[in-house]
Parts: C-alpha cells; sequence; structure tokens
C-alpha cells in the first residue's frame, strides 16, 4: 500500500543512512547486527532482557481497578432500586450502559495509542474512569448513575486494550508470556473479588463505596503512571478514521444491544432482529471501507494472519467456558441454595485464587514451551471438570462446589493466556495496539454472545423440564402419591386439614418441580459449556510454537514496507519532504 507515511519513513531511513555513511570510516553504512529475541519484536522493544516490573505492576493495578467495576456493582443493584424508585428494567441499563459504551471505545483504542501514545491514552483513560466514578458516588437517581456510568465506561473500556498494547512496547519477546501472565491476574480475579468486596462495601458502609473507593485508587495509579512509563513510539501521520469510528461504534452498540436484551424481548422480536441485521451490515461496510482506508481505525488485515484467526476463534470459545461459571454458579448459589451475594464471592473466591496464582506459571512457561502443550492440558482439565458440574444439585455442599470450581481453575489459568498471546506474538511491533484493540473487541463481543447463548440454553432447557417433570409427577405416579401424603400429614399438624392441606401439599410440590427444573436447565448449560471448550481443542494445533515463529516471519515480510523505526516516525520537515 502506498501512502504518504511510507514517504516520510523512506524519506527518514534515507537520511539515517546517509548520516552512517559520514559516520563510517569506511564511508559505508554500518552494519548493525539484529537485536535478540525471535523476529518480529524489533521496533519499539526494550534494549535489554528484564521486564520492568514497576511499569508492568502500574499497568496491573489499572486494569485490576477496571475490571472489578464490572462486576462489584451487581450486588448494589436491589439497594439503587429501593433507593431511586427505579424498575428491575430500569436500573439493569446500569450495567448495560457501562457494557454498551465500553464495548463502542474498545475498536478506537489502538488508532488512538499509535497516534498520540500509549501512555498518554492509558492516563487519560484512568482520568475519565476516575472522574466517572466520582460522579457515579454523587448520583442522585437512576438516570443521573445511568450517564456517569457511560463516562465511567468511557474510561474503562479503554484500559484492558491500552495496557496490553504498552506491555508488547516495554517487555521482551521472549518474556512477554510472563509479563501476561501477571498481567492476566488482574482481569480473571477482577470478576470473582468484585461480588465479595461490593456485597462487604454495601452491608458495611454504603453503596457510594463501591465507586468512591477508586478515587484514590485511581489518582495513585495516574500519578505513578505518569512519572514511571515511558510513553511508546508515535505515528503522527496517522488521520484519523471518522467513517470508521462511526460504523464500528454504531455496529458495535446495535450488537450488544441486541445480545444483552434478546431474552428479555424475544429473539425472534422485531426490535432484535432489526438490531441484529443492523450490526451486520454496519460491521460488513466497516470490514470494507478499512480494507481501502489509507490509515484503518483497526487493521483488520491482520485476519489474514491464520494463527491470529485460531487464536481469537479458540479465545472466544473458551470465554463462553470462563463465563459458564461467572454467570451459572452465582444463578444457582442465589436463586436455587439461597446464598447472599457475598457468600457466592466467597464460593467462587478459591478459583479466583487458583487462577491469579496460575496465570503466572503459564507465562513462564509459554515463554519456554509455546502455547499448544499448555493448551491441551488446560483445556482437557477446563472441559471436564465444567462437564462435571452438571453433577451439582440442591444437595451439593457449598465445599464440593468450591473443589470443582478451585480445579477447573487450574485449567482455566493454564489454557487462557497462552491462546491470546500466542495469536499477538504473530503481530510486528508497530501494529500490536491495533491487534490488542481487535483482541479486546472479540473478547468483549464473545463474551456478550456467551451469556446471550447460555441463559438461552438454561431457559429453555428449563422450560423442556418442567413440561416433562408435570408429565412424570400425576396422581397415578407412587413416588407423587406417596409425597402428596407425606406433606399432607406434614401440614395438617401446622393446623392445615382438609382441602387447604391438599392444596398447599400440591403447591409445594409445583415449586419442588420449578426448583428442580431450573436445576437441570444450569445442569445442561454447562453441558454445552463443556462441549464449546471441546470444539476449540483442534484449533490448538495451529497455536504450535512452529507455527507461530513462521507466520510472525511470514507478516514481517508482508508489513516490511510498514515496519517503524524504533523510536517512531519524527514529523517531516518540508524541504526533507521535497527532497
Amino acid at each position: 500500500m502506498t501512502s504518504s507515511y511510507n514517504a516520510e519513513e523512506k524519506n527518514h531511513m534515507n537520511n539515517q543512512n546517509n548520516q552512517e555513511s559520514k559516520d563510517s570510516p569506511s564511508g559505508a553504512p554500518e552494519k548493525h547486527s539484529p537485536p535478540p529475541g525471535p523476529p518480529g519484536g524489533t521496533p519499539g522493544q526494550p534494549d535489554n532482557d528484564n521486564i520492568p516490573w514497576g511499569a508492568l505492576l502500574i499497568l496491573v493495578l489499572g486494569a485490576f481497578m477496571a475490571i472489578l467495576d464490572t462486576s462489584i456493582v451487581n450486588v448494589a443493584l436491589p439497594k439503587m432500586m429501593v433507593i431511586f424508585g427505579a424498575s428491575a428494567d430500569e436500573i439493569q441499563w446500569i450495567l448495560t450502559g457501562y457494557m454498551l459504551t465500553s464495548g463502542m471505545v474498545i475498536p478506537m483504542t489502538g488508532f488512538l495509542g499509535d497516534r498520540y501514545g500509549n501512555k498518554l491514552m492509558y492516563i487519560w483513560s484512568l482520568i475519565i474512569f476516575t472522574i466517572g466514578s466520582a460522579l457515579c458516588g454523587l448520583a442522585w437517581s437512576n438516570n443521573s448513575m445511568i450517564a456517569f456510568r457511560v463516562i465511567q465506561a468511557i474510561g474503562g473500556g479503554m484500559v484492558m486494550p491500552v495496557t496490553m498494547a504498552i506491555i508488547y512496547r516495554i517487555v521482551p519477546m521472549r518474556k512477554i508470556g510472563t509479563a501476561l501472565g501477571v498481567w492476566g491476574i488482574g482481569a480473571i480475579m477482577g470478576p470473582a473479588i468484585g461480588p465479595t468486596l461490593g456485597g462487604y462495601l454495601v452491608d458495611k458502609f454504603s453503596w457510594h463505596w463501591i465507586f468512591t473507593i477508586n478515587i484514590p485508587v485511581g489518582i495513585l495509579t495516574i500519578i505513578l503512571a505518569y512519572v514511571l512509563l515511558k510513553e511508546t513510539p508515535l505515528m503522527p501521520h496517522l488521520k484519523i478514521d471518522i467513517p470508521g469510528m462511526i460504523l464500528s461504534s454504531s455496529g458495535c452498540f446495535c450488537l450488544l444491544l441486541a445480545l444483552s436484551k434478546g431474552q428479555d424481548e424475544g429473539w425472534t422480536s422485531e426490535y432484535i432482529v432489526t438490531l441484529l441485521v443492523l450490526s451486520f451490515f454496519l460491521i460488513l461496510l466497516f470490514i470494507l471501507w478499512e480494507l481501502q482506508c489509507e490509515h484503518p481505525l483497526l487493521e483488520v488485515r491482520l485476519l489474514k494472519n491464520k494463527v491470529i484467526v485460531a487464536s481469537l476463534l479458540s479465545t472466544s470459545l473458551v470465554t463462553v467456558g470462563l463465563f459458564s461459571a461467572v454467570f451459572l454458579v452465582p444463578i444457582y448459589a442465589q436463586n436455587l441454595m439461597g446464598y447472599t451475594p457475598m457468600q457466592t464471592g466467597l464460593m467462587m473466591m478459591p478459583a479466583a485464587l487458583v487462577t491469579g496464582f496460575m496465570m503466572p506459571i503459564s507465562g513462564k512457561l509459554f515463554d519456554k514451551y509455546g502455547a499448544l502443550p499448555l493448551g491441551l492440558v488446560g483445556l482437557t482439565i477446563l472441559a471436564v471438570l465444567t462437564y462435571q458440574m452438571k453433577y451439582i444439585s440442591t444437595d451439593t455442599t457449598f465445599t464440593h462446589v468450591q473443589v470443582l470450581l478451585s480445579i477447573r481453575a487450574i485449567g482455566l489459568g493454564l489454557a487462557m493466556m497462552p491462546l491470546t498471546t500466542a495469536g499477538m506474538n504473530t503481530v510486528p511491533r508497530f501494529l500490536v495496539s491495533r491487534a490488542s484493540a481487535l483482541n479486546n473487541v472479540v473478547r468483549q463481543i464473545s463474551g456478550s454472545m456467551g451469556i446471550a447463548y447460555l441463559t438461552y440454553v438454561m431457559l429453555q432447557r428449563q422450560t423442556y423440564h418442567t413440561v416433562w417433570l408435570k408429565e412424570a409427577v400425576n396422581v397415578s405416579s407412587p413416588g407423587a402419591a406417596l409425597t402428596q401424603k407425606t406433606l399432607v400429614s406434614y401440614l395438617a399438624g401446622m393446623g392445615y386439614t382438609g382441602e387447604a392441606g391438599n392444596q398447599a401439599a400440591l403447591s409445594i410440590m409445583s415449586s419442588m418441580v420449578t426448583k428442580q427444573a431450573y436445576m437441570n436447565g444450569i445442569q445442561d448449560a454447562f453441558i454445552v459449556s463443556a462441549l464449546l471448550v471441546v470444539i476449540s481443542l483442534p484449533l490448538l494445533f495451529m497455536l504450535s510454537k512452529k507455527q507461530v515463529d513462521q507466520q510472525r516471519d511470514i507478516e514481517n515480510n508482508r508489513y516490511a514496507h510498514q515496519a517503524v523505526p524504533p523510536h517512531g516516525l519524527p514529523a517531516a520537515k518540508p524541504e526533507t519532504a521535497k527532497a
């Protein structure tokens, strides 16, 4: 692709070669040996072989704060309903508004990071997120809370892709797995710690604290980021892709809204079908526009990379496996077992700790062995234990569920990070911001699709089991007759006699059937989730260390004419441009 970018780059490189020729005693350009590490990691890579732990922990802190906020709010919704006098549908927009806004801003982060610098974008994302958190703590109505959550989401949605892009700029390629393993602790533990921490803050203090707690942490992170982080290479020549921004944000908005409201409105309703069709054509137009745009918002040509495609597909399928526990276990614990949100958080806490413990280990092993062996072991454990979750029931103990989730978390911790990193490692360094944005867009959409699909499966199977159980439990069933007789005797002792006792017994039996059907629906959703994880297994063979190295060479050759010098492109002077 010929562009003003290439002209600037050639002028810059020619000037650099001329200077080298003057400095060399022989008058010939000096030969520089390539930097250590695998091919493809040269532009913008650090000169030493050490992980900058201080900078990495600053990025982890920001990522953890943004991810935590997506789950910590859930436990405060019932109290907000009472305080704001809002209905369940109205209060749900506090969550939906955040999700939609973050999905809309993610595609822009790669372009903005390249144009203005990822450090600057990280600091601004933290500033916006912190201001939004402060405003949420001051909200006086449901509408004001939704508006302030949208502001918060603008910053929160940018944090994850920007921090991933910075990590690829500041960490040596051969240690990227270790760094992303540490970074992934925040992404994995945030959703699990959120309900426990949120329940504690709401019970002991006030719902305002789930937002205001972000203010001191946000200010501290902003100061540390400003002082300790270094700016990434800039591409000041990039022009803002306005049509791309409009098409991508509109397409993501329609798709995410359809996925979040599909179960409530009905998947075949005119409202949802219109949103899905509209999102399809908007995203299609976005792709077509990006393919011919001189400075695209998202580098969709990266999808020619078969390793990235395999990485994105496998990550999407495994994300559904991740959400099967994050989404279904709280429903099981609170709706069927009667646990509080805080107790539910404590049920899931050991699994979060196990995953957090496994992520750095997985990263270290990834740097040495690649994604294939880790993925095979991890996804096998994840698939088997997700399938085992179908055997939980209302008689299952609290500790038993914790053990199942913790063993399952070993597989998740082993597999999740390598699946993503294998694809990212094939991308030329100057495109990591765009690749990070693409990766996070896919993850956001697949997470929403996963929740929507699991909800659909659970409710459809619940309906099926309700019909089946009601047919099985009838007057001719010996078990049903014995249960009714036992209940009538028990109720008679409580003062319910005659017809009142019979009706009360039948009502109790009906609720038992409904509860069992609900439990069976959750069990079936776990089976479907396990099957999706199994489907992702063949994709792992495209993520072997050999495949990644070969694809990295292919991508470096493909984008060789666009490779950015290590310190970015300086703005071309008028006289240089004429030359």
